[in-house]
């Protein structure tokens, strides 16, 4: 790894023209520059300072060139000095590998395998999407890739990183848009060592000889490196352990920059949902659609995932995202919708009545689930030693408590049952994926720290007779994300209103 400031990226670095990003740079002679005070502890190895010069000797900045993703010197209106991507700083990276290389064995190594490029049909293609765990412990956001965290010693900080990739090359970047290239892996990225992704073969197995145990989620099928990683591996017998529960574990637990991330991406959705409530809606995709525009139009870099638009008796199925029926008047509908900022996501859910007025059903069976949430939200703070299996258990009984008292009779001789009513799990956690740190457990005590939804909800069965006619084919969903602290929960999406006196204020 570099020294620590280091890891600090320049805010005018100057670097060869692009005509010349292929080559290696020139550096200047290391006896001449080296410090007498150098360390030579293998677990802090200095670089000489790095020059960049066209063949004439000409400077460029980094402004003038393009990369594969935004950087500080070309796009200062996304980013912030320091920053590799919004709101979090190359030192938070670097502090995020060193915790993950403190966690390995002696001489343990983490690899990890970008994301590829994936088809919707034919030559078209989505928008590309790093691998959750590969961004967080790199910040680099390009396809072809591989990242390598080779552990050198006991302490915190003690770790090697290998940033393989697509060096520059023009004519492709013609066709296929700018990518940063091996320079730019060292320089913005950090990485200690870089190299060719078309030689890994030859580049991955001086690495892997020293290693006493290697991490990795990397199977035979994973796109580019996954047939000669797991092939190479079985040579060197060298047997891998899975990673992504080290990872997750490290990812449960939100730093104070994820919180502003998920803060603000909080802020800007409940601020369209609750604009979007002032409105009167003919139809579930104008409504998606706004929802959408406001996301992007308000500084978020879009939508965090599908939306659920679902009018009347359509939000009894919890993934609706057909989004392409009329709105009734005299329905409800459920609204399951959040923004993303920095690949940091916020999910939301509101009910509210499409003429702006609950009716007395409406109203008692929304109340109803409002009660409960409130509840379970604020059992979200360490000091209440609960997990979220926990407050789903009890959500189930004040779900149960209060539809009671609306006539549904739950008992085993009634026959209504209420993993009908409330099918679900209370909440999960959250963070750069909707479904955050999938593998981890629910059944840990919340900490501070943990960033999870609390969504109970009740959906009536059309046509069942086994529940209070006057509430068939109702269905209400409340949802909030929420950061859990010591002694109170951080509600990141209280922006969208939920008490029914605001929802109908909003149209008076």
């Amino acid at each position: 790894m570099k020294l620590p400031k280091a890891v600090l990226r320049q805010c005018s670095r100057h670097l060869r023209s692009q005509s010349n990003w292929p080559l290696q740079p020139r550096l200047q002679s290391a006896k001449s520059v080296i410090p007498a005070s150098h360390p030579s502890s293998p677990s802090t190895p200095w670089r000489p300072s790095r020059t960049y010069a066209t063949t004439t000797t000409t400077t460029v900045s980094a402004a003038d060139l393009e990369f594969g993703q935004p950087v500080y010197e070309t796009h200062p209106h996304i980013l912030q000095p320091g920053e590799l991507t919004p709101g979090i700083t190359a030192q938070e990276y670097h502090e995020r590998r060193s915790k993950l290389a403190f966690a390995l064995p002696e001489n343990g190594i983490a690899i990890l395998a970008s994301s590829e490029l994936k088809y919707r049909s034919g030559a078209v293609f989505f928008p590309f999407r790093q691998d959750s765990n590969f961004l967080y412990l790199t910040g680099f956001s390009e396809p072809d890739s591989l990242a390598i965290i080779q552990k050198t010693g006991p302490k915190p900080g003690d770790y090697v990183f290998h940033l393989f990739c697509r060096p520059k090359d023009p004519r492709a970047e013609q066709w296929s848009g700018p990518w940063s290239g091996l320079q730019a892996a060292e320089d913005v990225f950090n990485a200690d060592f870089t190299g060719d992704i078309a030689k890994i073969e030859t580049l991955l197995p001086p690495i892997l000889r020293g290693a006493g145990k290697v991490y990795t989620d990397i199977t035979p099928s994973t796109s580019v490196t996954g047939q000669l990683v797991t092939t190479l591996l079985s040579h060197l017998h060298l047997p891998p352990a899975p990673l992504a529960g080290l990872v997750h574990s490290l990812r449960a637990i939100k730093s104070p920059a994820e919180i502003s991330n998920m803060r603000h991406a909080g802020r800007v959705s409940g601020r369209a949902l609750t604009s979007a409530m002032r409105r009167s809606w003919s139809s579930e995709k104008d409504l998606e659609a706004y929802l959408n525009y406001a996301f992007t139009s308000h500084g978020l870099s879009g939508p965090a995932y599908v939306p659920v638009i679902a009018g009347g008796s359509r939000g009894n199925m919890i993934h609706y995202v057909h989004n392409n029926r009329l709105l009734n008047q005299d329905d409800m509908v459920l609204v399951d919708a959040g923004g993303e900022y920095g690949t940091y996501i916020t999910d939301i859910t509101r009910t509210w009545p499409v003429n702006g007025k609950f009716s007395a059903p409406q109203r008692d069976l929304y109340e109803a689930v409002l009660t409960v949430q409130r509840k379970m939200v604020s059992l979200c703070r360490e000091n209440a030693t609960l997990s979220l299996d926990q407050i789903h258990r009890a959500t189930e009984a004040g779900l149960r408590e209060q539809l009671t008292l609306l006539g549904f009779d739950l008992s085993s001789a009634g026959g209504g049952r209420m993993d009908v009513l409330f099918p679900h799990h209370v909440g999960h956690y959250v963070g750069l994926d909707v479904h955050d740190t999938p593998g981890y457990s629910r059944s840990l005590t919340l900490r501070q720290g943990h960033a999870v939804t609390i969504e109970p909800g009740v959906y009536v069965p059309q046509d069942d007779d086994r529940f209070p006619e006057h509430f068939r084919g109702l269905a209400v969903r409340i949802e909030d994300s929420v950061v859990v602290d010591v002694e109170s929960p951080l509600v990141l999406t209280t922006e969208a209103v939920k008490e029914v006196v605001d929802i109908e204020a909003l149209r008076d």
